[in-house]
């Protein structure tokens, strides 16, 4: 993806396309599973702070560039919402995260299972994570 399409979705999302910010989605669409800020530092080669990739990370949290998950691994991960607009419980899906690798998984093509809440509560996200061996850890423990 070039700088124009990318600068193209920041503006979407109200965000002003600076060279920090393109050089971090970038790595994320890049990104084949959720990446943490310790992960992003690296695939940025560390040609940007800690600070700055945090703070990039919350304000793409905030636009619904990203939205975060919690995996159980103490570190948040992130992954690009799909929708221009916001993220939605279509962004939201099951997440599986191996013990042994540490890697997070998304199972896009299966759907949390709907929860009924107490009338009054408005859920804003849904964090939904399996724990175990992924196929290639499983497979090496045998």
């Amino acid at each position: 993806m070039n700088n124009q399409e990318i600068e193209n979705i920041l503006n979407a999302k109200q965000v002003k396309p600076t060279s920090n910010r393109i050089l971090v989605l970038r790595e994320l669409i890049k990104a084949s599973h959720p990446v943490s800020l310790a992960d992003l530092e690296v695939l940025l080669e560390f040609s940007m702070d800690k600070a700055s990739i945090f703070r990039t990370l919350k304000l793409f949290s905030e636009k619904d560039v990203v939205h975060p998950i919690e995996d159980g691994s103490r570190s948040l991960k992130y992954e690009l919402c799909h929708s221009l607009t916001h993220c939605n419980f279509s962004d939201q899906h099951i997440h599986f995260y191996c013990e042994h690798c540490k890697e997070t998984y998304c199972f896009e093509n299966v759907s949390i299972p709907i929860v009924s809440i107490p009338s009054g509560f408005t859920p804003r996200c849904i964090n939904y994570v399996i724990k175990g061996l992924c196929p290639e850890c499983s497979a090496k423990s045998k």
